[in-house]
């Protein structure tokens, strides 16, 4: 692993192997994970994920888990929806890029069958590498469930929020992250984001992260925003370092981070998901060095993709990522 800054990591997701689709089982979900990390080791990433294989549900594959994987389990929330429900969600604001909502929140939200240490125990007896643990945040998750106890998201999202935390600290993963793909669209919520978000934080046991980006949905981008409206929400974070979507985009936004609080380090996104081209070494390195040239030396803790890689085919994916360490080494000088 290196020990010199930037680090390289993924933020979670990895394309689900065709032979694991065809034959799901427990004993081909583990050996696809092994690939998964045996992947990322030979190509000499610092900071793993597991590729959120297990999350995948063929019936939601726009979110690949992101969402429905976390509130199914969950008690007092109902997945099956009513036709009154479908109306009464598509009169609702702020979720317009999906037909339904996620479940119906009927009662006071515990943790039900949800188990996410189970999870983390599983993989992380498959490698001995530095591992990241992706969780989904609770502002994401209020904001795709229909409210029907609460009467308010903040609150929601709190109650989300104490949930997760429960099952973070039983988690001693390298690095936990919270992953927060609405809040973008959405920061005169950040306040309350932030609060609710604080809470998991708080419990996770080691390092922590929180990946922030505008929306993966079948690749299309979703939430419309700047990061220079996010500053505040970050600089309220309890968080090591934040998790950013740079390449899609461009960096022109850059300069706004210079306001972020030195002990958050910046993670930054130097791989295009959302598009098959795969980026040259070179240029990886060049984005790497234009963002320290604008940031200060040493401001950038991680660079990665923007977002999970669970929409590319398995052979781009792994060569981005292998662009991503050469780049970075390049980068460094080491090549």
């Amino acid at each position: 692993m290196s020990t010199e800054y930037p680090l390289t990591t993924l933020v979670g997701s990895y394309p689900v192997p065709a032979w694991l689709a065809a034959m799901p089982s427990e004993r081909t979900l583990l050996d696809a994970t092994a690939v998964v990390f045996q992947t990322q080791e030979l190509a000499g990433i610092d900071l793993v994920v597991d590729g959120e294989l297990y999350r995948f549900d063929v019936n939601h594959p726009e979110t690949n888990g992101m969402i429905d994987y976390f509130v199914r389990p969950l008690a007092n929330v109902r997945s099956q929806l009513t036709r009154a429900d479908l109306r009464a969600f598509r009169e609702e604001a702020g979720m317009t890029y999906r037909v339904a909502p996620a479940a119906v929140v009927e009662g006071e939200i515990a943790e039900g069958a949800l188990n996410l240490p189970a999870d983390y125990a599983r993989t992380r007896a498959l490698t001995d590498s530095r591992l990241k643990f992706t969780v989904t945040g609770p502002h994401m998750l209020s904001k795709v469930l229909m409210d029907r106890h609460y009467g308010n998201p903040a609150e929601l999202a709190m109650a989300l929020a104490r949930v997760l935390a429960s099952q973070v600290a039983a988690i001693d993963a390298d690095v936990i992250q919270l992953d927060e793909a609405n809040i973008t669209g959405a920061p005169e919520e950040g306040d309350w984001a932030a609060d609710a978000l604080n809470i998991v934080l708080d419990a996770a046991p080691k390092e922590t992260a929180v990946h922030l980006c505008f929306g993966n949905y079948g690749g299309q981008v979703v939430q419309r925003g700047t990061w220079d409206k996010l500053v505040d929400f970050m600089n309220r974070l309890r968080a090591d370092h934040v998790v950013l979507e740079f390449a899609h985009r461009g960096y022109d936004e850059l300069d706004c981070l210079r306001e972020l609080r030195p002990e958050i380090g910046v993670g930054l996104g130097v791989i295009d998901i959302k598009s098959t081209l795969v980026e040259t070494p070179d240029e990886i390195a060049r984005r790497i060095e234009h963002a320290e040239q604008r940031l200060g030396a040493g401001r950038i803790r991680y660079v990665h993709p923007d977002c999970g890689f669970w929409m590319l085919q398995r052979s781009v994916a792994d060569a981005k990522i292998r662009a991503l360490v050469e780049g970075r080494d390049l980068f460094l000088g080491r090549r």
